[in-house]
C-alpha cells in the first residue's frame, strides 16, 4: 500500500508506480467518487471529438469481428492500392461469369 499527503486547495499526487501502472499522464481528468470503502478515481481519458465514431458499439463491434477474421485467417493484405483494386477487378469478374451460367 502506498501512502500520499493531501495538499493545500486539496491537491494530492499519485505516487509514480500508480501512475504508470494506471497509464496516467499530466493532464489527464480523473472521476472522483466515494464510495463505503473510501474514494475511487477513476481515469477519464479524453477522445478526440473527430475520432468519436471509432469508440461507437457498432465500430467497435466491427473491429472485434475483424480481429476475428484476422486469427482465424480470412483476411488479405495488399502491398499496394492498385493490387487491392487488381484483386477485386478479378472478383467482379468472376463473379460475372458464375451468374452468366
Amino acid at each position: 500500500m502506498t501512502r500520499t499527503t493531501l495538499r493545500a486547495k486539496g491537491q494530492l499526487t499519485l505516487p509514480d508506480d500508480i501512475r504508470k501502472a494506471a497509464h496516467l499522464e499530466t493532464g489527464d481528468l480523473l472521476e472522483a467518487e466515494l464510495t463505503p470503502d473510501g474514494i475511487l478515481l477513476r481515469p477519464q481519458k479524453l477522445i478526440d471529438a473527430t475520432q468519436t465514431w471509432f469508440w461507437t458499439p457498432e465500430w467497435q463491434s466491427g473491429e472485434r469481428r475483424a480481429d476475428e477474421d484476422a486469427i482465424a485467417g480470412r483476411s488479405e493484405s495488399f502491398a499496394s492500392g492498385e493490387e487491392f483494386l487488381e484483386a477485386l477487378r478479378r472478383r467482379t469478374d468472376d463473379i460475372g461469369h458464375d451468374s452468366d451460367s
